[in-house]
């Protein structure tokens, strides 16, 4: 996550989801499955932050959604996240200090690659933001929405003159 300096009168940053990596054991993420994040630096446009801890997982029943996301002009990764006050909970020791110097604190909860999801997030009232997925991402992606996706034939609907009048029986 980003904590990017805005040139505002009434807000002086904002939070966007910065970059998604797989984490092959290189962050060195010992929580297991929890949610954690640490201060990576600062610069003069903001703030990064490093969370790990984050499963993701494909379901043949949403595969509609990944091939909606692969078939998309830039192919992304979402990224659904809340303002936390109580972070200690999602951060590491050292970097609870500064993240308490703020009344709230962005927190990524979920990654997902599934377009339909990502809009179901979105009209349950999270926010969600778009990451483009790198191409040997989107290829993965894509050998999975090519597996599972099959769309459902069309029908052909008669037109309404062949279907015939609804009239009430004769007494």
């Amino acid at each position: 996550m980003r904590k990017q300096n805005i040139d505002n009168p009434w807000v002086s940053y904002r939070w966007v989801p910065q970059e998604v990596l797989p984490d092959f054991g290189q962050f060195n993420s010992s929580q297991g499955n929890c949610i954690t994040g640490q201060f990576l630096g600062r610069d003069a446009e903001g703030e990064s932050w490093l969370f790990t801890g984050y499963e993701l997982d494909l379901f043949p029943d949403e595969a509609e959604g990944y091939y909606l996301n692969v078939s998309a002009t830039t192919p992304s990764w979402f990224v659904m996240w809340r303002l936390e006050e109580d972070v200690e909970r999602y951060l590491d020791e050292q970097s609870i200090a500064l993240a308490k110097s703020e009344p709230s604190f962005a927190v990524p909860h979920r990654i997902c690659v599934s377009y339909n999801e990502a809009a179901r997030l979105l009209d349950g009232g999270e926010s969600v933001d778009t990451i483009p997925m790198s191409e040997q991402h989107t290829a993965w992606l894509q050998e999975y929405a090519n597996e599972h996706y099959h769309p459902e034939p069309k029908k052909r609907h008669k037109p309404a003159s062949f279907k015939g009048a609804e009239r009430p029986l004769e007494e």
